[in-house]
């Protein structure tokens, strides 16, 4: 059993709560019951997996199980283990995965799919990825300086369902609506001001919806580029709405036209 802080391991868990460190490794971690649990049901690969006696005892089946798909395993003393996890109440588990290894979305593609442009804060984009996997999103794109797609808060708000959904980083989501509109996808900006509400558009044909970043919305350049603009009415007053509400609305309006 880990027992020091010391211990070469815990120093290089510890570093990968900086994003430097995370992506000079190409590895994110995985803290909690819950993720580790839906990594293991889609066989996502993992590296190390640290926990508690305690932890082990009460997850047995999960504990055999990350066994067989981690590469090496530790038991670690609760004080360790508080250490290892970025949250202030861990649940006994951590683990390292290596990045990039989901599906990238198929583009251009028949289904729906989102393109988010500089978003901020990870507690958003997690909740977006968990929506548009539940609404049955074919995919999600986030343009390259947003945050990490593997940032702790984002697969926490997640709830797990990060593993489930195809996701990638774009260089220029320019570049991405340019090749969703040859491959004969309708583009959709999402906009404060224009006549068109979301629920007027045929969500039923293949589309990318693009929405931005709570303060300053899309770039002009990506909402110059799309085939339609929409808006999501709002009372007088209310400047703007959380983007994974607004996702949400969308997303949910799709389902309700194909069904």
């Amino acid at each position: 059993m880990l027992t020091s802080l010391q211990n070469p391991l815990v120093k290089q868990i510890r570093k990968l709560h900086q994003a430097k460190e995370r992506h000079d490794r190409q590895v994110f971690l995985l803290e909690g019951t819950h993720l580790l649990s839906e990594a293991c049901a889609v066989n996502y690969p993992l590296e190390t997996v640290c926990c508690t006696s305690a932890w082990q005892e009460r997850y047995p089946q999960l504990w055999q199980t990350a066994t067989e798909r981690a590469q090496r395993i530790e038991l670690v003393s609760p004080e360790v283990l508080k250490a290892l996890a970025t949250t202030v109440q861990p649940d006994g588990v951590v683990a390292i995965a290596p990045r990039s290894q989901l599906p990238t979305p198929v583009t251009p593609n028949p289904g729906l799919l989102l393109a988010l442009e500089t978003i901020q804060d990870p507690g958003n984009l997690g909740t977006t990825i968990r929506t548009a996997t539940a609404a049955s999103a074919a995919g999600l794109w986030v343009s390259s300086d947003s945050v990490d797609l593997d940032h702790p808060k984002v697969l926490r708000a997640s709830a797990g369902q990060w593993f489930r959904l195809p996701m990638a980083v774009s260089g220029d989501l320019k570049v991405l609506v340019q090749a969703c509109q040859a491959g004969g996808m309708q583009v959709v900006a999402t906009v404060p001001n224009t006549n068109l509400t979301y629920w007027q558009l045929d969500l039923r044909l293949p589309t990318l919806i693009l929405l931005g970043n709570e303060g300053a919305g899309l770039s002009a350049d990506l909402v110059a580029l799309a085939d339609k603009q929409v808006k999501i009415p709002l009372s007088q007053g209310v400047e703007s709405l959380n983007v994974a509400i607004a996702a949400a609305l969308i997303l949910y309006e799709a389902e309700r036209q194909k069904n």
